[in-house]
């Protein structure tokens, strides 16, 4: 959409707005708000924190535009002697690690240390404030400093420059966004419910593969297993130690070398895929060549703790000689790689088998033994591959879609951002558009 523009601009002297319209002003942050650094009151003292108390927010609670009012840990009123509380409309900035990150608060609440409350005065009308904090990620991010993590102070927070428009306008400006916004945000979920329907159809179509088999008209018979049901009658019922070598990797990661060899992580595997963007690498020199931790082709690696216990992907070639991380490595000797690939991602196993054991003990976890001791369905070799063939073609084909929504996805958000980013830096001339 063509949106019109103001007929004058000025220097804003501040690089990340650029040209803004001459009769627009630029004032520091520190200049119209309030900035409150949060805190975290003693886990020591359990009585610190209540169920019905006060709303208190950490960073893992920002991310959306919707008014925070609840959180999952909440203080009680002696926990709230302990902290700073935040007006209703007070927007909340990450500034320590995922620097920039915003949400605004729905009601009286607190945070912890690592988000700031920006309490605006009358300069800025609320709900325009709380878009221009979101178009300033990136400056947020710019002043940033820390190697390992990232940290922007109150002082260089305070410094960034803003745009402040009337305050007539600055209402029209989040009266706009706010519209176009929801408009855009109804086309995004409508594409992640899509994205979330074609997954369980994913899901559904290896699960059935991997214990029904491909052949609709093939005997049956009682697993003997009353959560399992009926499976082929010519299939095996074994345990994944049967099928081959279950190993661990580094317990702990060799020193960081940017031009070095990849190691994989739990948050690098998803769904039976390896992210090799998101990879880290090491340095080979101190890698305990004693342990074997090069992935060969074919290998299968499966989480063991964390929230992605159980979580497993197969070792393409292009993966291969890559190092593993802390989880374990299953090598198969005796069915197809592919086929137990498959398997570890079906219901019955993945559901039914993992993640029971991943929750017997008091954080998510899962050692080789639980591993091996899970129940597998094995098909004659042949079946196998003609499963696995029969997968690989089908899911390719769902990727495929998938990748096509994921893009579209991705383009309405980078549009949401562009949008947001042009009105409260005055590049659009909003109040022309909605008059």
């Amino acid at each position: 959409m063509k949106w019109r523009t103001y007929p004058e601009y000025k220097d804003s002297r501040a690089e990340w707005l650029g040209k803004i319209p001459h009769h627009w002003n630029t004032k520091r942050l520190k200049f119209v708000a309030d900035i409150q650094t949060g805190s975290t009151p003693p886990k020591s003292d359990p009585e610190n924190y209540s169920d019905d108390g006060l709303t208190w927010v950490k960073p893992d609670g920002l991310g959306s535009l919707s008014p925070i009012m609840n959180s999952k840990e909440r203080l009680s009123d002696r926990g709230v002697e302990y902290a700073r509380i935040s007006p209703a409309k007070s927007v909340l900035v990450c500034c320590i690690g995922s620097v920039g990150k915003v949400g605004v608060a729905g009601c009286r609440l607190a945070t912890n240390q690592q988000i700031n409350s920006l309490i605006f005065r009358r300069d800025l009308y609320p709900d325009y404030a709380l878009y221009l904090i979101v178009a300033s990620e990136k400056e947020h991010q710019r002043l940033a400093n820390g190697n390992v993590v990232q940290i922007i102070n109150s002082e260089n927070e305070g410094n960034i420059s803003l745009s402040v428009p009337p305050l007539a306008e600055q209402r029209a400006i989040a009266a706009f966004l706010d519209r176009e916004t929801a408009r855009i945000d109804a086309l995004i979920e409508k594409k992640e419910r899509q994205i979330e329907l074609l997954q369980e159809k994913r899901a559904a179509l290896i699960s059935r593969a991997v214990t029904k088999g491909l052949d609709p008209s093939a005997k049956m018979k009682d697993s003997g297993i009353e959560w399992l049901g009926e499976i082929p009658e010519h299939w095996e019922i074994k345990r994944i130690k049967n099928m081959g070598h279950i190993k661990y990797g580094l317990g702990e990661p060799p020193r960081s070398l940017d031009t070095g060899l990849p190691i994989i992580r739990a948050t690098d595997i998803s769904g039976g895929k390896i992210n090799m963007a998101t990879v880290q690498r090491i340095d080979p020199d101190d890698v305990p060549w004693s342990r074997d931790p090069s992935l060969q082709t074919n290998d299968i690696l499966v989480v063991r703790s964390g929230a992605y216990t159980g979580d497993s992907a197969i070792v393409q070639p292009e993966v291969a000689g890559a190092i593993a991380g802390y989880d374990m490595v299953l090598r198969v000797t005796k069915a197809s790689p592919y086929f137990v690939a498959y398997a570890l991602l079906s219901k019955y196993l993945l559901q039914g088998q993992i993640y029971l054991e991943k929750m017997r003990a008091a954080q998510p976890h899962l050692n080789a033994e639980e591993l091996g001791n899970c129940i597998i369905l094995i098909p004659p070799k042949p079946e196998q591959e003609e499963v696995v063939s029969y997968l690989n073609k089908e899911t390719a084909n769902l990727d495929k879609t998938l990748a096509k929504i994921d893009k579209s996805t991705s383009i309405l958000l980078e549009y949401r951002t562009a949008l947001i980013s042009a009105a409260v830096t005055g590049k659009i001339d909003v109040c022309a558009e909605v008059s």
